[in-house]
């Protein structure tokens, strides 16, 4: 077995923080400890920091992958530049927690010694046990998941324009929260503005975008109003909603539904739930719904204190926060507020989520968007704040104006099709 090593000189004696998940939480966390006197290392599989939110717009072709992606070693010299913490980072596989001894162990390189731990490793696509469906569905949760299914979807519309053997192609999405929804709504305008002038052999009417959803209701965290509108803005762009549509099985060609009927699908798309890495179950730390570590309300492993979990990938007594980018980010912010009370011998605190508010955009100039304590937008306003949130949210000005740049273009630089969708 590699022998445990800590990050930085050997003469460094300030406690080393490992963090593990380059994404929201860990980045957070990272960015509130560059003024404490701790090491801090951080560590993901890539070398690289995704933003989740916008990744459907590169699986439909709007941004490349560099848009949405920061590289972590820069993340990392910029925080330290800033601070005073001495931080470096290191890539890898986590394949092995010990919590007794204090050690992460890596797929590559020596283990990581640590005197603090902090857990932001994210989640991944959950598929309820559907049959076929980890086969045969596309799930949109990382970069490379996304591309996947941009290549997907434009070889085989090549591919049927070629050979003519199919009239069109049929998308079913499964899943009618904002992901689904978002991805739903750009696939119909894809198919309205891009297939007349890219692929004028193909009928438009024939390539059918649908979305099933095993509830009544599209968006249910959002307000009433929110989802009528939603609904409505997606049947206009010819968009089929199954509302109380339970999937049984994801087959290569068809989606087959628990009341026994079949969608053809030459692709289908799973932008429905989340759940722990199974690496996870080999951590000898506590889960609870979905895989999730459970911890207290002050962020900690209650068995292991100087484990911190921040992020999808914790869950405070079994009572799961949202699934977006600001729980991840504060509490990524405060269990760095409370591994630094530890280090000065002060009590934890609990942590409050402060709700912020939720938004999603269905395609041009239409999006909805629940301000917290504020009020509830669609349409055009909406669109604007989705826009500028997301564009502003990015690491890097170089990715703000790429994504501004690229979105306008999508947006308002593209001529309006003249075709008409029927419902």
């Amino acid at each position: 077995m590699n022998a445990a090593v800590s990050a930085g000189t050997s003469t460094d004696t300030r406690p080393h923080v490992v963090v593990v998940g380059a994404g929201f939480a860990g980045l957070s966390a990272v960015r509130s400890l560059r003024k404490a006197p701790v090491r801090v290392t951080l560590v993901d599989r890539h070398s690289y920091s995704t933003f989740q939110p916008l990744l459907y717009q590169v699986a439909t072709g709007a941004l490349n992958p560099g848009d949405i992606t920061y590289g972590a070693r820069s993340f990392v010299s910029a925080e330290a530049r800033r601070g005073e913490a001495g931080a470096t980072f290191r890539k890898g596989v986590v394949t092995e927690i010990d919590p007794e001894a204090r050690t992460v162990t890596l797929d590559v390189g020596p283990q990581l010694s640590y005197d603090y731990l902090v857990l932001g490793t994210g989640v991944t696509t959950n598929y309820f046990g559907v049959p076929g469906a980890p086969e045969n569905a596309y799930p949109i949760y990382t970069r490379a998941e996304a591309l996947a299914v941009r290549d997907r979807m434009m070889g085989y519309l090549d591919h049927i324009s070629a050979t003519r053997e199919a009239t069109g192609a049929s998308v079913v999405v499964v899943g009618g929260g904002a992901t689904g929804v978002e991805m739903a709504g750009t696939l119909a305008e894809l198919r309205n503005s891009m297939l007349p002038s890219r692929f004028p052999e193909l009928d438009p009417d024939q390539t059918k975008v649908i979305l099933l959803e095993m509830t009544d209701k599209v968006l249910g965290p959002f307000a009433p109003k929110l989802r009528d509108y939603a609904a409505a803005q997606l049947r206009s762009r010819g968009v089929e909603l199954r509302l109380g549509a339970a999937v049984a099985e994801v087959k290569p060609d068809r989606v087959v539904l628990k009341d026994g009927s079949e969608i053809p699908a030459q692709m289908t798309i799973w932008a429905t739930g989340v759940a722990a890495h199974d690496t996870v179950k080999k951590w000898g730390l506590p889960q609870g719904r979905g895989g999730r570590i459970v911890v207290g309300s002050d962020l900690r492993v209650p068995e292991h204190p100087e484990v911190f979990v921040a992020g999808d990938i914790g869950v405070i007594d079994d009572n799961p926060l949202p699934q977006l980018a600001q729980p991840a980010i504060q509490t990524g912010a405060h269990a760095a507020k409370n591994l630094l009370a530890e280090l000065e011998g002060r009590p934890t605190t609990p942590f409050k989520y402060f709700d912020k508010g939720t938004m999603a955009t269905i395609g041009r100039r239409a999006a909805v968007a629940e301000i917290a304590h504020g009020p509830k937008l669609t349409g055009t306003l909406a669109w604007l704040a989705w826009m500028f949130v997301h564009v502003f949210a990015l690491l890097g000005n170089r990715n703000r104006i790429m994504v501004s740049l690229a979105l306008m273009f999508r947006y308002i630089g593209q001529r309006r099709s003249t075709l008409v969708v029927g419902d």
